[in-house]
């Protein structure tokens, strides 16, 4: 790693820092007319963005390829508070429709930058291969925000990972920690595309583990209650029951709208929390609120959907709010799988039944071996679908994991997103496309949805 710059900042070089990212961002978005604060320096230093790629020089010269390397720059605590982290799980997010091969990261790197001068960290995984987890999480959670980009394999084929130094299985058990490392005042996680895929697994995984190890290994000494244990004991149980028997369906191209292929069955199926969608969306589509009739063939799907319209109530958020006041939303996509809705509503409902079983005996769990258990999310709302040409095409569009802490109620949330926000509609990287004019990124509906979550995210 090229450690040329020892202080944050490339605009205004030692000056960057929390307080004047936190302004800048949202300066962005609070109108989509007004000028940079920035635009003096950006007419001496914007072109520079363009002109390097990562490890290439100033300012993307931050990239991790080693153990080493995380330990130096563990060393420099002012650098990564003030920067973002960008985990690549692939090399690239699939080719454009002028067939060039898009590292989407950089996209992420220099917005980052150019509104807000924020520097970036990045840690291409594809290329490193497994790094020691302790030291990475370390620098995670202490930087401003965590991006996990997309990528071209498949999270329903191991063997899709194969050619590059990072497997499913290391991905799957990272995405796990950094959903449960979003502790009091630590960096919000940002999944996109393959990370947002990543994350719903992660998010059935992780309740399997939960659901699996409180009825086989808890015993009822742990919590010194006999009616709690059975109580957290028959949640789970419970949870065990409807994962093993729940079915995804997808749409048969009938009319009804009614989906009745199945394509799943039951959370041990390596399509439950990932499926190939109907439909490849490449391109713009527009944002709609998350909506369902309720007609579903598995039983069980009813109480997932009402438990979800209870944490809608009261988690109205960051994602929906934008999709009601800023009307016609439209972004970009560049996917051909898909987050099952019923695998989400089936963890979002999970969640909620075990935080509801663990709050009165948590005191006893938190000296106990099962400690990590209070560190799950609470819920994982839907916060969108997506829409093309009228036709409904991605249920679950983008979701937000929210976290209340058991002794304040304080909330956080960290987000994934199945579409790009940092992608314009031309799909292609900012260095090689050129830079747009803050204008331009100013009255871009993806863009602006970027900026917004890291802007709200952060002061949670």
């Amino acid at each position: 790693m090229k450690f040329s710059r020892t202080k944050p900042g490339f605009f205004r070089p030692g000056l960057s820092n929390f307080s004047s990212i936190q302004t800048l961002l949202g300066d962005f978005i609070n109108d989509r007319t007004s000028p940079s604060l920035l635009k003096d320096y950006h007419d001496k230093k914007a072109k520079i963005l363009t002109e390097k790629k990562w490890d290439n020089g100033e300012p993307y010269e931050r990239v991790i390829e080693t153990n080493e390397d995380l330990k130096e720059i563990i060393q420099n605590p002012n650098i990564i508070k003030n920067s973002i982290c960008i985990i690549e799980p692939a090399d690239h997010v699939g080719k454009n429709i002028i067939g060039e091969d898009v590292r989407a990261s950089s996209n992420i790197a220099s917005l980052c930058q150019f509104i807000s001068d924020c520097d970036s960290i990045l840690i291409p995984l594809w290329k490193t291969g497994k790094l020691d987890n302790k030291l990475l999480i370390d620098l995670l959670q202490n930087s401003i925000a965590v991006f996990v980009e997309g990528g071209h394999p498949t999270v329903k084929d191991a063997n899709s990972f194969k050619g590059l130094n990072i497997s499913l299985d290391e991905l799957q058990e990272l995405t796990e920690e950094l959903i449960l490392s979003r502790g009091l005042k630590t960096a919000p996680s940002i999944f996109i595309c393959l990370g947002h895929q990543l994350a719903a697994q992660a998010h059935i995984r992780l309740i399997k583990k939960a659901a699996n190890q409180i009825v086989n290994l808890m015993s009822p000494e742990v919590l010194s209650s006999k009616c709690h244990y059975e109580n957290l004991l028959n949640t789970c149980k419970e949870i065990i029951n409807t994962g093993e028997n729940l079915s995804i369906y997808k749409d048969d191209d009938k009319e009804d709208d009614v989906p009745e292929i199945e394509v799943a069955k039951g959370w041990d199926d390596p399509c439950f929390a990932v499926a190939l969608n109907e439909v490849p969306e490449v391109g713009q589509v527009e944002l709609l609120h998350y909506s369902h009739n309720g007609i579903h063939q598995s039983k069980d799907f009813p109480k997932l959907l009402l438990h979800h319209e209870l944490t809608s109530e009261q988690n109205e958020g960051i994602v929906e709010q934008s999709v009601t006041y800023e009307k016609d939303l439209n972004i970009v996509m560049f996917h051909s799988d898909e987050v099952n809705e019923e695998a989400i509503l089936f963890a979002n409902w999970a969640y909620g039944a075990l935080q509801k079983a663990i709050a009165p005996v948590r005191k006893k769990i938190s000296v106990s071996d099962f400690s990590w258990l209070l560190s799950l999310p609470d819920s994982i709302e839907i916060v969108c679908s997506t829409s093309a040409e009228g036709k409904l095409c991605t249920e679950v569009s983008a979701t937000c994991i929210n976290y209340t802490d058991y002794e304040t109620q304080h909330k956080r949330r960290s987000f994934t997103f199945q579409f790009h926000p940092e992608l314009l509609d031309d799909l292609r990287e900012f260095n090689k496309s050129g830079m747009p004019s803050y204008e331009k990124l100013k009255n871009d509906d993806g863009v602006r949805m970027l900026i917004r979550v890291i802007y709200e995210s952060i002061t949670d």
